[in-house]
Formats: structure tokens, C-alpha cells, sequence
């Protein structure tokens, strides 16, 4: 397709990634009004009928040719009109009037002419679905956990003259993260979760008290550089930052922070929470203070019970030759005293980056500000300040660069080198996603969601993964239905997760070493985009690849089988016997390459089976059959039949245990499997004598 527009188009890479220029030149302008009229057509006959068919991709090109045609005709006829009055006037000698209409008619053609160039917009072709890259990451590789209960929250929204954070229920953001640790690891318990997801990222290790652990969240709407928040750590508006602004949900960082307390063991005092680069404000600390008052509450200025943050010594070298001679960047020295790192980024849409999720996370990590603004420097003349290097312009928005090529794929990218220094992505146990709200731009603008199963409500969402590329694809394809302009606006957005996928071998041919000891990076995680928004399956969850698997406690399937046995109590050697397998799948998503086992006992001859849905069978010692896809609500009967061996002696007990499986997470596998007793024994048939009445005289 792209091929084919690019005969008619010149492509700008200066463009954007939703709509970027396709200039009309030379001979392909005589053809601009027939295309501009069949588009406008063609838009017309689609998406009058059916409004939803603009989002499809041939309606988003066609639009915006649709709408340039439009423009290009009111301007010709405007000027052709303009010049028949400047005729008029001229011929009754009124030269003021007639040379007005000359000029209106020249902008006219001007604004035609306008509408076969840089308003003429098409889209860059789409990314494909389902096509994953890199190397899936974490103890259950390349899965995100979605949680989402709209009983959350009940904030009536912005300019209500309420704030969103009194509107958080507290016991369902604990139950949330719960779920979340749960669904995640397939674990009984959240105890059982934290465990599996220590001991896989220590090699086995686990958690040993003592260790330190630090908690990243994103204090923007609160930044230190700011008038955002008064002497108190009262919250200010400031500019786009109003009251209504939303940030990490409090309750779900106390639910964090409550789980690390109660549930690992870890000491308070072994806890660092906040930004180097904000302010705790009193929202956020005054809740959380008040039930963990030992706990190092992190921002940038350090008074009222905050502990100030400081630079270590481990540095950080950006992986491009632009950074040469700029001034060194170290480590935050609670990164470097920290044994495990905890990403809670928040969902955003972003002016310059596209999204902010928790890659961008850590531009506030570094003590100074991308920019290079350092608190307690003069911060004079332009940026970058103090020499530093100027972490904005490797964003894909023009607004943010001075190289058109940002905005276009395989490019350096510094978010790559955060991901993948040892001492912040290699630290990172765990990747958090604070999805309550959400917001648009880096001053969080909240608004209710409109896509699929949000309906104009809040999103209500935690995300949890243990593969960071993983879940900042999800959260792109999550934002990108609601902040299309933002997110799809250059094509350049998602680079940064082909350069993590494949930063071993990225491509834009960058030597990613942000320790600077000669050894490149290996794949941060697995990149993909989902098939659909309506369906969000990726290809884990559609069993066609090793990419991201989407799990939502609410939406994934739940197998369960059951097992009887006839006769039900004792049988004799050599009767006859017969198991029934009932099969079903009770939850809310497909289940994909089921499988049911049955381990056929020795005790058993002469089997044969029968089944109500087809089945494949694929075992000898015991019968293993595939099922294939389980749809929600689908099931089955499987009905096997045998004798037992005339040698089993009597008094034997035996058991027939059967499972089924899934390559799919479940909500539920406590339900997956049942066994049966059989007792061998003589069956008592009973005797039944005659019965004798005589008669008496």
C-alpha cells in the first residue's frame, strides 16, 4: 500500500506520525481533484451509514484527502468568483474594489494550491499486529496483567471542584494489586506471588531481610523546578497544571507499600519511595506517612519529613556521540543503594514523547531535569543547562527537537539507555502501571475513556508486568485509542520499543553500552501490538507466538473438569466400568491448545472412548487428547469404558485422575483436575429365599 501512495507522494519525514505530508508535485497535481473527488466519495458512501467504519484504515487515509479536496474546491471557487467581480468592477472603472477582488481571488488560489500540498495528509502505514520482536522477559515471560474495576473510583470529573484522589476506594485498589500479584505469577496467594517473582529475579535467591528496595513514581504535576507546590508541600496550580491534574493514585501506593510491609516482610526503613526531580506533596505523603512513618519519602527538596535526593557516584553514559564533552550524569544515590528498583509509572499521553509510561518514567531520575535544570545551579541561557545532555530532543515531536529525523523510526533513542543501565532497568523487579485515571500530556489532563469496557467512564486500571518493554507496549496501544493525536502523531512514538526489543542489534545501528564498559545491551523485552482494541489479544493469548500475553483476571478463561466413575461403590474383578469427563470453559476469554489427560491405571483392559465435541488423541500409556480453542461457555463429555483385570485382587483401591490444560492464563486453576476411587472387592448381590407360608388347620 505504502508503495503504491508513494508513486502519487512525496513522503515529508518531517510530518506526523498520524497524518504525515504527502505533497502533490509535477504532473501528480492534474490528478489531485479526480483522487480528492473519489475520496470524498468514497468517505462519504463508508462512514455515513456506519460512523465507527472512520477509524478503519483506508477511512483515515481517505479523510484527510477528503477534506484537502474539500478546501481545494471552496478556494477555486472562490476565487474564480472573485475574479469575475474584480472583471465587473474594472470594466465600471472601480479600480479600488476591482484589485480588492484580485487579491481575494489570488489567496483563493493560493489556499487551493495549499490543499494539494502540506494539507493533503495520509497516514504511514501501519505497524502490523501480532508481529512480536525481541526476547519476552520475567517469570511468566511477556505477560501484562490488566485489573480493571470501575468500583475504584466515583470522581464526578474535572472542574467539579472535587479532587480525584478523595474518590479512591481503598479496599478495591489493596484487592487491585492483589489480583494483579496473583494473575501474574498463577499464585494461591500474595505471599506465594512475591516469592516466585523474587526468586526469579535473584536466580533463586528471594527476598533476605536487609535488602533495599526503591519505588520510582512520577511527580510531575509536582516538579520541583516549579511554583507547583508552596513552602508546606501544599499543591499549587501552575500553569497547565490545575487541581484536577492526576498523578500515582495514593491508595495504590499505600496498597504497594502494604504489601511490601506486611506481606514480603521488608522493613520500612529498607523502603525508599518518590522522584528526585519532585516533590512529595501532601496528598500523596500525608496518607501514606500516617501508616508507614519509616518509609524514606524521596523528592528533590528534602524538608518536612521528605528525604532529600542526592547524586551517587555510578554514571551513566548516553550512547551517542552528541553527548561528547556534556557533563557526566551519576546515578541518584538511592538507586545505587538499592538491591531491587519498583517502576509505578502512570498512564499518559505525552506532547513530545507520544506516551509517558514507564520508560519515560525515569527522564525524572537523574536528579536533573532533561533539560539539564539542577536545583541549587544558575540555570542560565539556553538550554540544555549546565552543560548537560538534552534528553528532549531524542523525543519523536518537533516540538522537543532540532532533527526532523526524530520523528521517523531507527533512531538513537535515550530512553534505551534508562531501560538498560544495570543500575535502573537491571535493578528493576517489577514494572507498575497506574491506570485509575490516566492523563493527557505531562500535566495529566484527565478525561473519561471511551473505548471498550471504559464506555465514557475512568479506565480503573493497574498494569503489572515483569517485562518493561511489554508493558509499555500495552500501554501504547491502550492510549493510542484515547489520545490518538498525541500517540499517533508521528511514526517515530513507538521507536523506542523496536530500539528495546532489539537492543542487541537495533535498528538504527546504535552501540547501546550506557555503563560504558563495551558491552552492548541484550533485548529489554518483547514488543507487539494487539489485534484489535475491541478483542486486545496479542499473540501469547491467540497461541501464534512468543510475544505479549494480555491477562486480565476478569477477562481470561477458567477450565474446570470433573470426574465420575460407575458403578459408584465397589466392583468385582472383570466388570465393567465407566468414567465420565465433564469439561467446560466458565470464564470470560477463549482458552487456546487445550489439552486433557487422563492416566489410564494399570488395573484397567479393554478401553475405548467416546466423546461429545471431536477430539484428538495423542498418548498411549494414558489418554491425552487435544481439544484445541475453548470458547467462553463451551464444553463437553468425554466417556471412557473398560474392565477391570480379573487379576486385580480383592480389597484393591486404585484412583483415575484426569487434568486439563492450557497454554493460556486462567483466573482459576484449583478447578482444572479430579480423581476417583474404585474399590475392588466381591460385589454383594444378595440371596433372596423362598418364602414358605403354611397353613394351619
Amino acid at each position: 500500500m505504502k508503495a503504491r501512495w508513494s508513486r502519487l507522494f512525496r513522503w515529508d519525514p518531517r510530518a506526523s506520525e498520524s497524518a504525515p505530508p504527502c505533497v502533490w508535485t509535477g504532473w501528480k497535481a492534474a490528478l489531485f481533484p479526480l483522487v480528492g473527488l473519489v475520496a470524498l466519495i468514497w468517505f462519504l458512501v463508508r462512514v455515513v451509514p456506519k460512523p465507527s467504519r472512520a477509524g478503519y484504515p483506508c477511512q483515515r487515509v481517505a479523510a484527510p484527502l477528503a477534506s484537502s479536496f474539500v478546501l481545494w474546491l471552496l478556494g477555486i471557487s472562490g476565487s474564480a468568483l472573485a475574479f469575475g467581480r474584480a472583471k465587473e468592477q474594472f470594466q465600471r472603472a472601480r479600480a479600488g474594489t476591482g484589485i480588492l477582488c484580485v487579491v481575494v481571488g489570488v489567496a483563493g488560489i493560493a489556499w487551493a494550491l495549499s490543499a494539494t500540498g502540506d494539507a493533503a495528509r495520509a497516514d504511514y502505514p501501519p505497524h502490523p499486529a501480532n508481529e512480536p520482536i525481541g526476547v519476552a522477559r520475567g517469570l511468566a515471560p511477556g505477560r501484562v496483567v490488566w485489573v480493571h474495576d470501575p468500583d475504584v473510583t466515583d470522581w464526578p470529573g474535572p472542574n467539579t471542584g472535587t479532587r480525584w484522589y478523595e474518590h479512591v476506594d481503598q479496599a478495591v485498589a489493596d484487592d487491585m494489586v492483589s489480583q494483579a500479584l496473583r494473575a501474574y505469577t498463577g499464585a494461591s496467594s500474595d505471599l506465594e506471588a512475591w516469592d516466585a517473582i523474587f526468586q526469579h529475579f535473584s536466580s533463586g535467591t528471594g527476598y533476605a531481610p536487609g535488602q533495599k528496595i526503591a519505588i520510582k513514581i512520577n511527580l510531575t504535576t509536582a516538579n520541583a523546578r516549579g511554583s507547583m507546590a508552596d513552602e508546606d508541600y501544599n499543591q499549587r496550580e501552575s500553569g497547565a497544571v490545575t487541581f484536577d491534574s492526576t498523578a500515582n493514585t495514593p491508595q495504590l501506593l499505600h496498597a504497594l507499600l502494604d504489601q511490601l510491609v506486611n506481606v514480603v516482610g521488608v522493613d520500612q526503613a529498607d523502603i525508599t519511595i518518590g522522584d528526585p526531580t519532585g516533590l512529595f506533596v501532601n496528598y500523596l505523603y500525608n496518607p501514606l506517612h500516617a501508616d508507614f512513618p519509616d518509609v524514606h519519602y524521596w523528592d528533590n527538596r528534602g524538608t518536612l519529613g521528605r528525604t532529600r535526593a542526592e547524586f551517587g557516584t555510578v554514571p551513566l553514559y548516553w550512547s551517542t556521540s552528541a553527548a561528547v564533552g556534556t557533563t557526566q550524569d551519576y546515578l541518584p544515590l538511592a538507586f545505587e543503594q538499592a538491591d531491587y528498583l519498583i517502576n509505578f509509572a502512570v498512564l499518559k499521553s505525552h506532547g513530545c514523547g507520544g506516551i509517558t509510561v514507564g520508560a519515560k518514567n525515569h527522564y525524572g531520575s537523574l536528579l536533573r531535569c532533561p533539560d539539564g535544570f539542577l536545583r541549587d545551579e544558575s540555570n542560565t541561557g539556553p538550554p540544555p543547562y549546565n552543560g548537560y545532555y538534552h534528553m528532549h530532543y531524542t523525543l519523536p515531536n518537533e516540538s522537543c527537537w532540532d532533527d526532523p529525523a526524530m520523528g521517523t523510526m531507527s533512531q538513537y533513542r535515550a530512553l534505551i539507555d534508562l531501560m538498560g543501565h544495570e543500575g535502573i532497568g537491571g535493578k528493576t523487579l517489577l514494572y507498575l502501571v497506574d491506570g485509575l485515571f490516566g492523563g493527557k500530556d505531562w500535566y495529566s489532563a484527565p478525561s473519561t475513556w471511551t473505548m471498550p469496557p471504559f464506555d465514557d467512564d475512568w479506565p480503573s486500571s493497574l498494569f503489572l508486568s515483569m517485562d518493561q518493554v511489554a508493558i509499555e507496549s500495552v500501554a501504547r496501544d491502550f492510549l493510542s485509542q484515547q489520545w490518538p493525536d498525541q500517540v499517533l502523531m508521528y511514526e517515530g512514538v513507538e521507536d523506542h520499543l523496536h530500539e528495546a526489543a532489539l537492543a542487541d542489534a537495533p535498528p538504527s545501528g546504535t552501540f547501546y553500552d550506557p555503563e560504558g564498559d563495551g558491552t552492548p545491551l541484550a533485548s529489554l523485552g518483547v514488543h507487539e501490538h494487539w489485534n484489535n482494541p475491541a478483542d486486545k489479544q496479542y499473540s501469547r493469548n491467540l497461541g501464534t507466538g512468543d510475544g505479549i500475553e494480555l491477562v486480565s483476571p476478569a477477562f481470561v478463561p477458567d477450565l474446570i473438569l470433573s470426574k465420575a466413575v460407575k458403578p459408584t461403590r465397589v466392583i468385582s474383578p472383570g466388570g465393567a466400568i465407566t468414567f465420565t469427563l465433564t469439561f467446560s470453559n466458565a470464564g470470560q476469554a477463549p482458552a487456546f491448545a487445550v489439552v486433557i489427560t487422563d492416566v489410564v491405571p494399570g488395573e484397567l483392559v479393554h478401553l475405548g472412548f467416546a466423546s461429545s465435541r471431536p477430539i484428538t488423541p495423542t498418548g498411549d500409556v494414558s489418554y491425552t487428547w487435544s481439544v484445541g480453542t475453548m470458547a467462553p461457555a463451551q464444553g463437553g463429555v468425554i466417556t471412557i469404558t473398560g474392565a477391570v483385570s480379573t487379576g486385580v485382587p480383592l480389597g484393591h483401591i486404585f484412583t483415575n485422575t484426569a487434568t486439563i490444560t492450557a497454554t493460556t492464563e486462567e483466573g482459576n486453576r484449583a478447578d482444572n483436575g479430579d480423581s476417583v476411587r474404585v474399590h475392588v472387592n466381591v460385589v454383594d448381590v444378595g440371596v433372596y429365599l423362598p418364602l414358605i407360608v403354611r397353613q394351619w388347620p
